[in-house]
């Protein structure tokens, strides 16, 4: 699938509800806090193994914007994106990661919104992000995971959109992942 792909469904908004039993709620909650801990500690290659094949990873420019083929995005990144800032950021030659960027995510208000057309489970969550490279920055938002469950009862991301409640602020570089 291209990046560019007007095709991939970027809606968070439900089409079905999605009851799910509390143990079902738990794992779902425990994905979530893997994923920020896997990048808190710079486990990027573990964390890029949580995407599906075809996953997207999004933050909106523009409160409210649509999608990302109208208007300009903070970040719209595919598989081979995601890949290539991984390697950027793990690179020792490079400068802007000298010394690397140090970062503590917490992710809470867990809600399952519902099922997605293609029957992907979507998630909000909101977040508080601190990271430090000289200096430290603190951002905040809602998140939007999109999650297909896995044959061994785990998940996949989809697609994860980044809401910051500054989206149209001026930003310093979002170098690593949110």
């Amino acid at each position: 699938m291209l990046l560019l792909d007007r095709s991939f469904d970027v809606s968070v908004t439900p089409v079905a509800s999605a009851d799910l039993p509390e143990q079902t709620l738990r794992g779902v909650e425990r994905f979530l806090f893997r994923e920020v801990r896997l990048l808190d500690e710079r486990r990027f290659a573990e964390w890029l193994e949580l995407w599906t094949d075809d996953g997207r990873y999004w933050a909106p420019r523009f409160r409210g914007q649509a999608n990302p083929f109208e208007q300009i995005s903070l970040f719209w990144e595919d598989a081979v994106l995601r890949e290539v800032r991984m390697r950027r950021l793990e690179n020792p030659r490079n400068w802007s990661q000298q010394p690397p960027t140090r970062s503590s995510r917490a992710v809470s208000n867990v809600s399952v919104e519902g099922l997605d057309a293609a029957g992907h489970l979507i998630v909000r969550s909101v977040f508080q992000y601190t990271d430090w490279r000289g200096e430290q920055r603190q951002l905040a938002g809602t998140l939007h995971h999109k999650l297909a469950a896995t044959e061994a009862g785990g998940w996949k991301m989809v697609l994860k959109k980044v809401e910051f409640v500054n989206c149209e602020d001026i930003f310093g570089a979002l170098e690593v992942f949110v």
